[in-house]
């Protein structure tokens, strides 16, 4: 059973001009002033104490007065799609001529600067090729970039290892020496602080001048770049909160390319009402989904392109691949609870779970590895098999395990027995050989058990308290919607209490459809339990129960109605 602990809230402080509730919700996320919820665009950190910088501006310098070649190299997600989006586009704007792109099929080319990849790019005959999230562990790509002669521009935002690739020029708030303050932006983040560097170099040599040209604003690029940092579930520290906060105004306002409002009416939703959580449930799986079973490409294309009719026929390619995607995601699912009921959750059970099926699509490993690791509490990796040779694996971590360091303790005793990994704290990528599993499987098992305890595997939620029978209303759900924006970080708001169980049922066999009423009160409400366990619920003989819920608004025929959407329920019999 989880914990469930009230956020801790700082009496004195005082958070003039917000709604009372606003103001408790900010204060449990650690707030201290108002100061921190002022999302202007004058208040994002300089770029100028990115690392690298100057050598990066040189480099775009040279390559734009000699009209240089170049080769965006962008990873196979959303942060990627749009990195690559953002790039391509504000190089065209400053004057670059000849400037293409090139995402790596995940089947055939892998992740990031991979020799082979440069390989296939050289076929391109580019003189300088720019990594967009991705790139920073790439030391054999980049090497081999520079024996073909071709000038090579790291943007990540990943954690370096050991060894940096030997690039002309490398920008990334995460590597070592880096005095950016956030170390949080996601790689279309770094893409755009890199972007308004340029600018800003250009116009002091009055580059838009003497060409005759506005200077371009790239604040219309800003809806890329609160699509690619909500997809990458990076911290939403306060530099990413303007960035996100500023984007999704500009989807609200009608001001965002096609392809985001197309996929947003695809899927139902109003781009005018548009909120962090509508893009990361709604856009990225169906963006992520192209990368996952085919070619970003199409995803890139998705929001390159201008006419309705070009944009509305990729987006329902989109769509088809994410209806593929889940049905794969299903039947992997599937095959790994089966897997888990054979083990008891004893001591035995390891604390480190890895779990491979020969049939299992190496492009939706990383969604069921995040779905077993959200079930059991613990890191797990899922593989899939490459071919007869090799595995890839996708990792998720809890709290307590940094995943990629714990990957990289394993390389440091074991040099042989990881091929290449790289990631954040909470995921990873890495690839082994597949007679090396079964050895692997303990070896994970061990280094988590030594970073974990028991205690760590018990889930607490933290939730913000109670709310007052006034509070239950639609106005309520949309206070808090605009008070965002909420994520990874800044968790959206979410309630606990106890209710008065009026009715339960099973709907579409694993959702629970509940009436709660509040105690002491005539208020009933409307809730849900999304994939519920079939084998506690329904309970009949449970008439009250601890909820933990966030509020949602049902609208049906014109109508508005609040209901609860439940995260955790636990029988009260008293």
């Amino acid at each position: 059973m989880k914990n469930i602990i009230r956020r801790v809230i700082d009496e004195n402080i005082n958070l003039t001009g917000f709604h009372p509730l606003l103001q408790r919700i900010y204060l449990g996320r650690g707030v201290g002033s108002g100061a921190e919820l002022n999302y202007e665009l004058k208040n994002l950190l300089p770029y100028q104490n990115l690392k690298g910088l100057q050598q990066a501006l040189d480099i775009l310098s040279e390559a734009l007065i000699k009209q240089y070649n170049i080769l965006i190299i962008g990873d196979f997600d959303t942060d990627g799609a749009t990195s690559t989006v953002l790039i391509l586009e504000a190089l065209k704007l400053f004057g670059f001529q000849n400037v293409d792109y090139l995402i790596p099929n995940r089947f055939e080319f892998g992740y990031g600067l991979s020799p082979e990849i440069v390989e296939f790019a050289a076929q391109k005959k580019p003189d300088l090729i720019i990594t967009v999230d991705n790139g920073i562990s790439s030391c054999e790509g980049v090497l081999l970039a520079k024996e073909l002669g071709i000038k090579v521009l790291i943007t990540d935002h990943h954690l370096q290892a050991d060894a940096l690739p030997d690039a002309d020029a490398i920008i990334n708030p995460n590597q070592i020496g880096d005095e950016f303050l956030s170390k949080n932006l996601a790689g279309v983040g770094v893409v755009f602080y890199l972007m308004l560097a340029l600018r800003s170099y250009l116009n002091e040599r009055n580059w838009f001048v003497d060409k005759g040209v506005e200077k371009p604003n790239l604040a219309q690029f800003l809806d890329l770049v609160a699509l690619g940092t909500v997809a990458d579930v990076v911290n939403l520290d306060y530099n990413n909160r303007i960035l996100v906060a500023q984007g999704l105004a500009r989807i609200r306002a009608g001001k965002c390319r096609l392809g985001i409002k197309t996929l947003l009416n695809m899927a139902k939703c109003d781009w005018r009402n548009c909120d962090a959580a509508a893009l990361a449930y709604l856009v990225v799986p169906r963006l992520n989904a192209a990368g996952r079973l085919s070619d970003m490409s199409c995803g890139v294309e998705c929001l390159l392109k201008q006419s309705w009719e070009e944009v509305t026929s990729i987006a329902k390619d989109l769509d088809a691949f994410n209806s593929e995607r889940r049905e794969i995601e299903a039947t992997m699912h599937n095959d790994a609870l089966l897997a888990l009921e054979k083990i008891e959750l004893n001591k035995d059970f390891p604390l480190g779970v890895c779990i491979f099926e020969e049939s299992w699509h190496q492009g939706v490993i990383g969604i069921l590895a995040s779905k077993i690791k959200d079930r059991l509490h613990r890191p797990v990796i899922a593989f899939a098999a490459v071919d007869n040779d090799e595995l890839k694996g996708s990792a998720r971590s809890i709290r307590g395990v940094h995943i990629r360091d714990l990957l990289d303790a394993i390389t440091k005793k074991h040099p042989q027995l990881i091929l290449k990994f790289g990631g954040h704290a909470l995921a990873a990528g890495l690839s082994l050989k597949r007679s090396n599993f079964d050895i692997f499987k303990q070896i994970f098992s061990e280094f988590v058990a030594c970073a974990l305890s028991k205690v760590d595997l018990v889930e607490t939620i933290h939730t913000d308290g109670e709310l007052k029978v006034g509070d239950y209303s639609c106005d309520t759900f949309y206070l808090l919607q605009r008070g965002g924006p909420w994520g990874q970080g800044f968790p959206a708001p979410l309630f606990d209490g106890v209710f008065v169980i009026k009715t339960q049922r099973l709907v579409g066999e694993k959702h629970l459809k509940m009436v709660l009423k509040v105690p002491d009160s005539t208020k009933e409400l409307d809730a849900i339990y999304f994939n519920v366990d079939a084998k506690c619920w329904p309970n009949r003989e449970c008439k009250k129960a601890h909820v933990v819920y966030r509020l949602d608004v049902n609208e049906y025929n014109g109508l508005n109605r609040l209901q609860l959407i439940v995260e955790e329920l636990q029988p009260v019999f008293f």
